[in-house]
């Protein structure tokens, strides 16, 4: 069971191996999607499984007595869930072996739906992969296996998550192995040890450059490339989907732009500015700030000569 990129190596892993067959993959509804939001768009994992010959299953409502018919008629031992809905009892409690999920933090830190982007935003350097029991509650079952994973200085949501997702199948598909051969053993989740990656909204997508250029910066780095950290530039809405710390100390008020003119453009928070490299403009498509400020008047006040040499 699941939906986007992120479950799709999973997949094909499962897949892949001789001693594991799928009877059959569940993901979400083709979606009106593209120019217009005309055109249906089918998940990631459905042209995945499209592709492997697999028979799929897209369950409006997971609680229908139509759909736990059909499920149960695929006689499944295990369900693998990655990145999907939460499931309700009487579709996780069918399989006689269980229903395991692969969740990408090192449980029980960062429990819920953005452990990837929460942990960049706090500046954490090591993260990893679970697989655990799917229970009655959102990612408190009991732990199978894990993997670490380090987080680099410059990693992206983005980057990490594509990293994450091929680790990912890797441990799904030992645990799978484990679970079938009875060689797996459990770990209960420490609750004195838990922190939450809640669901990101847009007002928390927002820059505070009050803060020190470290947790700017990995404010940016955690949303991008989405949902995106943004802040009102000159009245409009200005995403930064790249930037990097201005390693030189500047009289630099938080937010006060300065820039060269042409490949430079420095906003102030606590300590150091942060130099933004790849930004969005509302209407306007993603860009180099080289680009940007080639089609863009700043006020000569947020213009120095200061920067023209570095």
């Amino acid at each position: 069971m699941g939906t986007p990129a992120f479950a799709v190596p999973t997949l094909r892993a499962l897949n892949e191996h001789g001693e594991i067959n799928i009877t059959g993959v569940v993901t979400a509804l083709d979606k009106l999607g593209g120019r217009g939001r005309k055109e249906l768009q089918e998940s990631e994992v459905k042209r995945a499984a499209i592709a492997l010959g697999l028979p799929i299953m897209q369950p409006k409502n997971l609680k229908s007595d139509d759909f736990n018919r059909t499920l149960r008629n695929c006689n499944p031992d295990l369900i693998v869930v990655v990145a999907f809905r939460m499931l309700p009892e009487k579709v996780w409690s069918i399989p006689r072996l269980g229903t395991i999920n692969l969740h990408a933090s090192l449980l029980p830190s960062y429990r819920g739906a953005a452990p990837i982007n929460w942990a960049i935003i706090n500046g954490e350097v090591k993260t990893g992969l679970t697989t655990f029991f799917i229970d009655r509650t959102i990612d408190t079952g009991h732990i199978i296996d894990q993997v670490a994973m380090d987080i680099l200085e410059e990693d992206s949501a983005g980057q990490l998550h594509d990293r994450m997702m091929v680790a990912g199948a890797g441990l799904t598909v030992k645990t799978v192995l484990a679970i079938k051969n009875g060689t797996f053993s459990i770990k209960i989740q420490d609750d004195h040890k838990v922190s939450k990656a809640p669901k990101i909204f847009v007002e928390d997508c927002e820059i505070d450059f009050s803060k020190k250029a470290a947790d700017v910066y990995n404010l940016i780095r955690g949303l991008s490339p989405y949902p995106g950290a943004w802040f009102t530039f000159h009245d409009q809405v200005l995403k930064i989907y790249a930037a990097k710390i201005f390693n030189a100390k500047l009289d630099l008020s938080p937010g006060v732009i300065l820039s060269n003119g042409s490949s430079i453009l420095l906003v102030g928070t606590e300590d150091y500015p942060i130099s933004l490299e790849i930004v969005q403009l509302e209407g306007r498509k993603r860009m180099s700030v080289g680009d940007f400020l080639n089609g863009f008047r700043l006020n000569e006040s947020e213009i120095t000569a200061e920067l023209a040499d570095q």
